[in-house]
């Protein structure tokens, strides 16, 4: 089976074995953005990655506004499950921007990345982050793997929502909802595209917009049936 959750920003505690539980042998779980575990080097980072590789069940990250793209960029890429990845480990994946991946029955496109609100005073520090936001490549790549596909998909899987659903979730806001070109491409996206669900984690809310539109944080949710199985502290 398929999992889904949202950002873990490098909290040992979201992956922890009992936090998981619902998870077995061979299945998957894919974090929508803001992994967090690929940041330093440290020696505490490098212990929780060596024990999440023992684990039976694969864990999938999507890449979100707060990762170290340096360190991410340098691990091995190949192929699995017919999408381009970074390879963490024999079970820990990094999904690439604009990959279609076929997992446990379920074709799933990944986008992953966003532009954060502080970027541009963040920028001048950590010129790294200017990887955030995806490429026009990376954006062409992504539609021309979708044409492969006669557009066709079960699940989508992003940091960002579209323009569409950020407007939705923020019709209270009085601040404003900041749009990016990215948001825009996923409204497109919504509507050349055939698909059953859509998980992001941005927003860090775990909220039914629909059937179709799950915002998702510390929940855990079957990507095959909707259904939230478990939720994390």
């Amino acid at each position: 089976m398929v999992y889904v959750t949202g950002d873990t920003h490098g909290d040992p505690e979201r992956l922890s074995k009992n936090a998981l539980k619902v998870l077995q042998d061979g299945d998957t779980l894919i974090v929508c953005g803001d992994f967090g575990f690929i940041w330093d080097k440290s020696r505490a980072e490098e212990k929780i990655l060596k024990a999440l590789s023992k684990r039976k069940y694969n864990i999938c990250f999507i890449d979100g506004t707060h990762e170290n793209f340096d360190l991410l960029n340098k691990y091995p890429v190949s192929v699995w499950n017919g999408g381009k990845v970074h390879k963490i480990a024999d079970n820990i994946y990094h999904l690439m921007r604009g990959q279609v991946f076929e997992i446990d029955t379920l074709r799933i496109f990944a986008m992953g990345g966003g532009e954060s609100p502080d970027l541009d005073s963040r920028i001048e520090d950590n010129p790294w982050l200017k990887y955030e936001i995806p490429s026009k490549e990376e954006l062409i790549e992504g539609a021309n793997n979708l044409e492969k596909v006669d557009c066709k998909l079960d699940v989508i899987i992003t940091h960002e929502p579209s323009t569409t659903i950020k407007d939705f979730l923020k019709l209270d806001d009085e601040t404003g909802v900041r749009v990016t070109a990215l948001n825009a491409y996923f409204d497109e996206l919504a509507k050349c595209s055939e698909f059953k669900r859509w998980f992001f984690g941005s927003l860090h809310m775990d909220k039914y917009i629909s059937n179709t539109y799950i915002g998702v944080h510390k929940a855990i949710v079957n990507a095959h049936t909707g259904e939230r199985v478990a939720m994390s502290n």
